[in-house]
């Protein structure tokens, strides 16, 4: 099964190419492709390494957020997504990064350099909200709440990283809100000195993944 967001629009060989790259693999259960992201008129190529990364893996690029990732680009076998439970309802943003991380309970995928679809950023996006984004890590975190016992320093990190640039672009009220917004929720309820904590050390445990994974796998990812 392969997915595609409303204001999103698949290349004429995405189909094709990515139905022969599960009957050439019969173990592939989740394929995440590689695409063009359109921006204020402005394109930009979101590439992925040509690689498979193991269910481990998987789960910390997932959690550090270090591949480019977004719905259209996910492609996975429907017994896969049916062992699962699909989608999760309650969650109505950072669906597919919250798809993918139970998946990772089960599998590894395969990520592709295939450019093979365009993400449009349209003013209605969610992805493009600029508040919400703490109360939906928050409600992220309340259903993997194993991701602050395994990377405790991650939750903070990108909580922080949000309000920071909120205040860096001048939107103080966001910065506000999301900072409330984690102090009133029970996956997160960081301090101050937690946040800045946090920050420092999260920031530095992603970029040891990002030089663990171009080590690894020869790329960058995002």
């Amino acid at each position: 099964m392969t997915f595609l967001d409303s204001d999103d629009v698949y290349l004429p060989h995405r189909l094709a190419r990515t139905l022969a790259r599960f009957d050439e693999d019969p173990a592939l259960e989740v394929l995440i492709s590689s695409y063009v992201s359109v921006k204020s008129g402005r394109a930009t190529n979101c590439v992925n390494p040509e690689a498979f990364v193991s269910p481990m893996m998987l789960e910390r690029t997932l959690v550090a957020q270090t591949i480019f990732l977004a719905g259209s680009a996910i492609t996975a076998r429907r017994e896969a997504l049916l062992a699962i439970g699909g989608y999760d309802s309650d969650i109505t943003r950072m669906q597919d990064r919250e798809l993918l991380l139970r998946l990772a309970r089960r599998c590894g995928a395969q990520l592709s350099g295939d450019i093979d679809w365009t993400k449009y950023n349209s003013q209605n996006s969610i992805s493009r909200r600029r508040g919400g984004y703490v109360e939906a890590y928050a409600n992220l975190m309340d259903k993997h709440p194993y991701i602050a016992h395994a990377y405790p320093h991650i939750p903070p990190y990108m909580v922080s990283r949000q309000i920071i640039a909120d205040i860096l672009r001048g939107r103080i009220p966001e910065a506000f809100e999301g900072y409330m917004a984690n102090r009133s929720s029970k996956a997160l309820g960081y301090s101050l000195p937690e946040l800045v904590n946090g920050y420092v050390c999260g920031r530095r445990w992603r970029r040891d993944l990002y030089n663990e994974f171009r080590d690894t796998f020869g790329a960058r990812p995002a």
